[in-house]
């Protein structure tokens, strides 16, 4: 397992009055994001709103931030991250904002501190078109939604 000074370092702003986002374990792949609210927020059945964090970064190039539903809300509240997952790119530097959607038949508040998503930075490449007349034929060919099977 690396130790914390072989990890990445992001270059981060905190506006909020909360903690920096942490790992829940040692093994976690995403870390909580917190809202930043002067007030609650109360999300209606299928209401969405835009939750700031307070906080800004500078994530490295070849990198992104994914901004992911936390389980725990999702199953219990149905309250989850409508553009799932949602993108910070590398050169993005404005504030983190999750949308979030209540997906119930019950309003939900949101509380200022509420750990209300997941941010994981993840690798990613940048492809270039190749167009082509043609391509390669493989077993699958075509078939898509449910093409395989449901067992």
């Amino acid at each position: 397992m690396d130790k914390p000074e072989d990890r990445m370092k992001i270059r981060v702003i905190n506006q909020s009055s909360h903690p920096l986002p942490t790992y829940g374990t040692a093994l976690a792949a995403g870390m909580d994001l917190r809202a930043f609210l002067s007030e609650p927020i109360t999300l209606a059945p299928l209401e969405r709103a835009l939750i700031p964090t307070g906080l800004f970064m500078e994530i490295p190039a070849g990198f992104e931030g994914q901004v992911r539903p936390r389980s725990g809300l999702a199953a219990k509240h149905g309250i989850t991250v409508l553009n799932s997952p949602g993108t910070i790119d590398a050169d993005y530097r404005g504030e983190v904002k999750v949308i979030l959607v209540n997906l119930s038949n019950t309003p939900f508040t949101i509380e200022n501190g509420e750990r209300i998503a997941q941010l994981v930075i993840a690798r990613h490449e940048q492809a270039e078109w190749q167009e082509s007349i043609e391509l390669e034929n493989t077993n699958r060919g075509s078939g898509g939604f449910g093409h395989t099977g449901t067992h």
